[in-house]
Formats: structure tokens, sequence, C-alpha cells
């Protein structure tokens, strides 16, 4: 014993087996320490907010408004709430989720980035501003056309907050945005439609601006789902799923 503190290096020896043990066990651990930050990686991020992300209540909010405006049919609600089920259903049926659930698509991707800001500006944050000023004019029939597409991606937004949570698996988060996108190819037609309908005399400048965003949005959301979506991103995610849920079934 050395000044009653502890042992030192000259007092205890360990044995040859215990000291072998002793070094594996450390080189183990920096592995372990790795292999879980990889999975913490890998897994969806939580809500800074715990329950909602600052996304996810920003698109509540927008839901709520244009919900009370009395723009948005009885339809649209039912696609909402059939797919709040039906994601679930799914989930337990089809798609359980695994661990760890990586993403298909790197989310931190700059080009990723573009192309969702892109279309959070030509599908949100336009459209929105369109209503508004519809609304102080008094342009109600102007932008009730509009409104659907409006609401549906909102919703989108969120229920893509939902599909985040590790209770679902990526064949899930990529379902939630491939199903609402073939939902709104319908809704931004018909806005289309309504715009191009329009007697050039209606509402002056107003009227080019609405079928400048239509054409816009008929575009970009026709590429999304044809030319990203359904030929790309969700058979990469589905491949993935099944490699890995071959891999699970193989260990055990």
């Amino acid at each position: 014993m050395s000044g009653g503190v502890g042992p030192t290096a000259c007092d205890i020896a360990l044995p040859k087996d215990q000291e072998l043990e002793f070094k594996e066990q450390q080189d183990q651990q920096p592995l372990k320490t790795n292999e879980l930050n990889k999975n913490k990686k890998a897994s969806p991020q939580q809500s800074p907010l715990g329950i909602l992300s600052f996304s996810q209540l920003n698109s509540l909010a927008v839901v709520i408004v244009v919900s009370a405006s009395g723009m948005v049919s009885l339809e649209d609600f039912g696609f909402v709430f059939f797919s709040l089920i039906y994601m679930y259903f799914i989930s337990k049926v089809a798609f359980p989720s695994l661990e760890p659930s990586p993403n298909a698509i790197n989310p931190e991707s700059k080009v990723l980035k573009l192309y969702e800001g892109v279309g959070a500006t030509i599908g949100l944050l336009a459209p929105i501003a369109y209503i508004l000023e519809g609304v102080f004019e008094g342009d109600k029939e102007g932008i009730k056309a509009a409104a659907p597409h409006v609401f549906l991606l909102a919703s989108q937004v969120f229920m893509e907050g939902v599909a985040s949570s590790h209770k679902f698996s990526a064949p899930i988060r990529a379902f939630v945005p491939t199903f609402y996108n073939a939902r709104r190819i319908f809704t931004i037609l018909d806005w289309l439609r309504s715009e191009v309908y329009k007697g050039d005399a209606d509402n002056g400048w107003r009227l080019y601006v609405g079928r400048g965003l239509a054409i816009a949005n008929i575009i970009f959301w026709s590429f999304n789902l044809f030319g990203f979506l359904l030929p790309l991103y969700l058979p990469k995610v589905l491949k993935e799923y099944y490699s890995q849920t071959g891999i699970d079934h193989k260990n055990r």
C-alpha cells in the first residue's frame, strides 16, 4: 500500500489471463462507442420541442387557418385522416420499424436542402402570400382553387414529422411524400384549370400571378413525383429496407 491511498503498480500485479482480458475490454470500448454514435446518427432525429418540431408547428398553423377559411373540402379532410390511419396500419402489417433505421438520402446534402427550399417557396410560401393578398382584396373566389393544395402540402409537412419518429421505418417515411404528392397533383390541376378559365379582365395582375403559381407547382411537383420519388427515392428505400430485413433474419 502507498500512503493509504491505494495500490501502486509495484504493490499488486494482475495475473496474465486477467491482464489479457482487461486489455481486450479496453480495446472493445472505443468500438462500442463508435457503433453507438453511428446508430444515433442513423436514427431519425427527434423533435427539439419533444412533441412537435418548429416546422410541424408552422404547418399545423397553416392547416388550421386554411381550414377555418372554409375553402377546404370534406374529401381533403378525409384524405388526411385516412393517411394517418393507413400509415399506422402498414407500419404494423407490412413495414415494421428496424433498428437502426438509416436514411436513404443524406439529410445534410446541400443539393437536397436547395431542392427542399425551392419546393417550400413554390408550394407553400408563394401560394400563402397569394391567398393572404386575396383575402385582403376580398377575392375569395380567386383563391379558393389554391387553398386545397396549400392545405394538403402543410398536412404533408406535418405528417412527415410524425413519420420521422423512431416508431416508423424508412418505407413509411417515403410513403408520406409519395402518397400526398400523388393526391396534390389533382388539386393543382383543378387550380390550374380554374386559373385558365378566368376571364383576362378579372383581377388584373392577380390573374397572371395565379396562373404562374399554378403552372410552377404542376411542373415542380410532377417532376418530384415522376422524376424523383417513384423512380429513385422509393426503390432505394425499399431495397435498403429489405436488405436489412434479410440480414436481421439471418442473424436470428
